[in-house]
């Protein structure tokens, strides 16, 4: 471990440093890979009755020290400690989920007989998994890559965000209190020369990355000419429409909460709403009571709804959008109540009379603003939600099934929801196109992209 170099971790609700922690070289990183690799040797001939014990186990140690976890999580990224304990609630119940699927995801695939031919599929691990997970769920992200890995029989180095790398250990530390192989899930705290470096070690045989588009390609870049996988969740500009049919009393409570949890950080969160005109006055009304209900203030205060958020660049962002939307004739409400002292706090916001010519119609905000439009019909709704770069996830909320299958079938999205957002079910894949990424984690289909097919064809004598 490099006892030169440190990284700083800032609470983004008092700017106070909290702890360091010091920072892997290139020569650490590598004898922590050659460690996996042969962890994996081991594990890869492991049954998946012990697999999914270990997995139990590790989930164990989550349970037990859920209120330090949550503690940290809270700490080094500002979400509202009662986020955070649903945050590992939910892992674990992911988790759980995982385990459940695994069998049948990983079974053998058996070929009809043929005269004196016995033939069959297996799915081996890859190998080294290198997971660069991201900070807005620190631990929801990373297990969508580290669990069906582990059951896959792979090995896993989780690359953890700069701003949480506590989660990162703290996976680390579940797995050997569970009986983990030494190596098989390891923490790496690296800057990015170092990481750069881990990516075309030849070490590793699969990436998973969580990030930005820009972070994507640079990580596409360094993968270069290398033979191995990259999955990739990108970013998100995800919308929601309401329909004529919607039912307001349940759908703004939902679709508001999907913009504002998580303070707007959060890759399916919903940034533009469509709504059909004659509903469109009434919505408005009540997404703005539903803003001004929300309680602003301390993270670890259990009462709290919306800390701050957790980088500075996170509210630039949000700021550069608002000045461009209010330019060019937007009309902006802010949350009536009072801010909380604090540079990282950021007034949540409400935009009306906006278009996709604003930035905040078009790019992704990643924090707690929003913009509402009216529309005439489904057909202009379609050609709404689909004029993004993005495509992780689109809700419809309407009465009609049969119609939101419909409209489903012509957004171009990874996730289609009626009358639900910004949730993840561990049962289906999770997926982006256009900017919004490739490959799929979760569900039988992402613990397959963590094994590689190996056909036996065998003639019997």
């Amino acid at each position: 471990m490099n006892m030169g170099r440190k990284l700083e971790l800032i609470n983004p609700a008092n700017s106070e440093k909290f702890r360091e922690l010091p920072y892997h070289t290139w020569e650490d990183a590598e004898t922590l890979l050659i460690k996996a690799r042969m962890a994996k040797r081991e594990w890869k001939h492991s049954t998946l009755e012990q697999r999914i014990e270990l997995v139990q186990g590790a989930m164990d140690y989550f349970q037990e020290n859920i209120e330090t976890i949550s503690r940290d999580i809270t700490l080094q990224m500002g979400k509202p400690i009662r986020q955070s304990r649903n945050e590992v609630k939910g892992m674990i119940h992911r988790a759980e989920v995982c385990c459940d699927l695994a069998e049948a995801a990983l079974m053998d695939i058996v070929l009809p007989e043929a005269e004196g031919l016995q033939r069959f599929i297996k799915r081996v691990p890859l190998g080294v998994i290198l997971n660069i997970a991201a900070w807005n769920y620190p631990l929801l992200i990373a297990v969508n890559v580290v669990v069906p890995a582990v059951l896959a029989g792979n090995a896993v180095a989780i690359k953890h965000s700069s701003l949480t790398p506590l989660c990162g250990k703290a996976f680390e530390d579940a797995f050997k209190f569970a009986g983990a192989p030494d190596g098989l899930v390891t923490s790496l705290i690296m800057d990015h020369q170092t990481t750069e470096q881990v990516i075309q070690s030849g070490l590793i045989h699969h990436l998973a990355f969580t990030g930005s588009v820009t972070g994507g390609r640079r990580v596409k870049a360094s993968v270069g000419s290398q033979f191995i996988e990259t999955g990739l969740e990108l970013g998100g500009k995800d919308p929601a429409y309401i329909r004529e049919d919607a039912n307001l009393k349940t759908v703004i409570p939902g679709v508001m909460d999907g913009v504002f949890y998580n303070a707007g950080q959060s890759c399916c969160a919903v940034e533009r709403i469509y709504v059909h005109e004659s509903l469109f006055n009434e919505f408005v009304d009540g997404a703005m009571s539903f803003m001004n209900k929300l309680v602003i203030g301390d993270p670890m205060d259990k009462s709290t709804d919306m800390g701050p958020l957790a980088q500075n660049s996170g509210i630039d962002t949000v700021i550069a959008q608002l000045e461009d939307a209010e330019k060019k004739g937007a009309e902006i409400t802010f949350h009536s109540g009072v801010m909380p002292k604090g540079k990282k706090f950021i007034q949540p916001a409400i935009l009306t009379n906006v278009n996709h010519d604003m930035a905040v119609m078009m790019d992704e905000t990643f924090g707690p603003i929003v913009g509402i439009m009216a529309v005439k019909s489904d057909d202009q709704a379609i050609k709404l939600m689909n004029d993004s770069p993005f495509g992780l996830t689109a809700s419809v909320w309407t009465k009609d099934t049969e119609k939101a299958i419909e409209i489903g079938n012509q957004i171009e999205t990874g996730t289609f929801f009626q009358n639900r957002c910004d949730v993840l079910d561990p049962a289906l894949p999770w997926v982006g196109v256009k900017d919004s990424g490739k490959g799929c984690t979760l569900s039988a289909l992402g613990l397959q992209q963590l094994t590689r097919p190996k056909s036996f064809n065998l003639k019997i004598d």
